[in-house]
């Protein structure tokens, strides 16, 4: 009999970096992969030695099942796995689908199913990734520790209630990163940057600057103000994007990515 495994449902990017990120952290427990696109799955057992599976044998061997999917695709997967009957013991299962709240998992597959939704990173590829969990109030203490140890694998993990997760996914998302270097470099090059000078420099406002706050402790209205002395050019800077509206604009993007996540939910 084979033992137990860590089973995907979806083959996709948040699948692949999860993995690469348990994988660089030593974890060699077996990892099985359902997914449709014949493709994703070469890709996945070439890389990272997982094994593929049908939907119904996946869920046979599953001792953690992971639900990897897009939201959309969420309700169509859990009526297929209730339609095959293969649950009828206890499971923990983890959804990361964004904005699909508990409630709507249970009522797709209810018991024996102990549901958890979780907010991985991408970045969780290099270890560095920031999780995000919340409980269905009937999984056990032991069910609970598994979870958290399972993302602390892959960077830091926080715990909120389920009424915030939406919010939290708005904002804690690489993309914010990205976009301000992008942003901050395109800038840069009008200015009369080269491209690669720009993006060097983007990077070390952003990246550089956080990871010394974050390793110092200090604090961040501390550390902001005395980089932006009055007089100065950063503090001209930062002026001139807080009037441009920059605040406002952060704001509503958040507003903007709640507002998805709870469209979600319907």
């Amino acid at each position: 009999m084979q033992t137990k495994a860590t089973v995907f449902l979806g083959g996709g990017r948040i699948t692949g970096a999860l993995i690469a990120g348990l994988r660089l952290a030593g974890y060699d427990g077996r990892i099985v992969v359902h997914d449709h696109n014949s493709g994703k799955l070469r890709a996945l057992r070439r890389e990272f030695r997982i094994e593929a599976a049908d939907l119904k044998s996946a869920v046979a061997q599953a001792d953690v099942l992971i639900v990897a999917v897009r939201p959309l695709a969420v309700a169509d997967l859990l009526n297929e796995v209730a339609r095959s009957g293969i649950i009828r013991k206890p499971i923990l299962a983890i959804s990361l689908a964004a904005g699909i709240p508990i409630k709507k998992l249970r009522a797709r597959l209810g018991p024996p199913v102990h549901w958890t939704r979780a907010m991985p990173s991408p970045v969780c590829r290099i270890g560095r990734g920031l999780t995000a969990v919340t409980f269905d109030g009937r999984v056990p203490q032991h069910g609970r520790e598994r979870v958290r140890e399972f993302f602390a694998r892959v960077g830091p993990v926080l715990e909120l209630p389920e009424n915030r997760f939406d919010i939290f996914t708005a904002t804690f998302s690489p993309s914010h990163g990205y976009h301000a270097m992008a942003t901050l470099a395109k800038a840069a090059e009008k200015a009369g940057l080269s491209r690669g000078p720009a993006l060097t420099s983007a990077a070390h406002a952003l990246a550089d600057s956080i990871f010394y706050w974050r390793q110092s402790g200090e604090n961040l209205d501390a550390l902001l103000s005395e980089a932006s002395t009055p007089g100065g050019t950063a503090a001209a800077t930062i002026g001139a994007m807080d009037d441009a509206g920059y605040a406002r604009a952060v704001a509503r993007g958040l507003r903007a990515g709640v507002a998805r996540g709870r469209n979600n939910a319907r």
